[in-house]
């Protein structure tokens, strides 16, 4: 979703047409995905396609196939929430707000800490690099997609400065969550709102550039709750 366009293959569509099924509840957990000439057919692929999705699909954890019985949905507990795709496929497909929650306290596990490594390792390059990244999140001219590139990219700076190799492997759960977030509610459309969504960034910048550990912890802790906060609010709003 932040990258822009992914070309499509047989491949790709099997594997996301049958994960968004999967996660939208069309193929029930415990329930045999139907037989492979069925597939076949549905997708217009070949056998060799059809597995090697399959094989992605179960990488995933949202399937395990059985001799004899076919490919089964496991249960919600063994997929991989840390997927970028699977994460997508959550959004896609519509999320509550418990489900947001569960992602906003994941963050604030890890984000957070992020931010008070930044706040020792960082480099003045990094430092600079960060606060440019959050003076850009005030440009009235964001569209929604633009925004969400924007704040993507300055929260794996905060990672990229943590200078620790299993912070940056989670990368792709901040970009789901960001991208999912961002479509359901964003402040581009609200200039103020604009403006206070870079002020509290560059807060995030300045406990860093002053080496507060304790301070960058808070200023991230307060940006994602912010974010959580909004997003249930739109929620709310949508409910019939």
């Amino acid at each position: 979703m932040m990258n822009g366009p992914v070309a499509r293959t047989s491949h790709s569509q099997v594997v996301g047409e049958l994960g968004r099924a999967i996660v939208a509840g069309e193929f029930a957990v415990g329930a045999t995905l139907p037989g492979d000439a069925e597939l076949e057919a549905r997708f217009g692929v070949s056998r060799t396609v059809l597995r090697e999705a399959m094989k992605t699909l179960a990488a995933k954890g949202l399937v395990v196939p059985r001799a004899r019985i076919g490919t089964r949905v496991t249960a919600k507990t063994q997929w991989n929430l840390f997927d970028s795709d699977i994460l997508t496929w959550h959004f896609a497909v519509g999320v509550d707000e418990q489900f947001l929650v569960h992602l906003s306290e994941i963050r604030l596990g890890f984000e957070p800490q992020a931010a008070a490594l930044a706040a020792r390792h960082a480099s003045e390059a990094d430092i600079n690099q960060m606060m440019l990244l959050a003076v850009a999140m005030g440009d009235p001219a964001h569209t929604p997609e633009t925004l969400a590139l924007a704040d993507l990219r300055f929260h794996l700076s905060v990672i990229d400065a943590a200078r620790n190799p299993f912070m940056r492997t989670v990368g792709s759960l901040i970009e789901a969550a960001l991208a999912g977030i961002f479509k359901l509610s964003s402040p581009a459309s609200d200039h103020i709102k604009i403006g206070d969504v870079a002020a509290s960034h560059m807060r995030i910048v300045e406990e860093i550039r002053r080496r507060d550990e304790d301070g960058a912890r808070r200023a991230m802790e307060t940006v994602i709750r912010v974010g959580r906060s909004r997003l249930t609010d739109t929620l709310v709003q949508k409910r019939p």
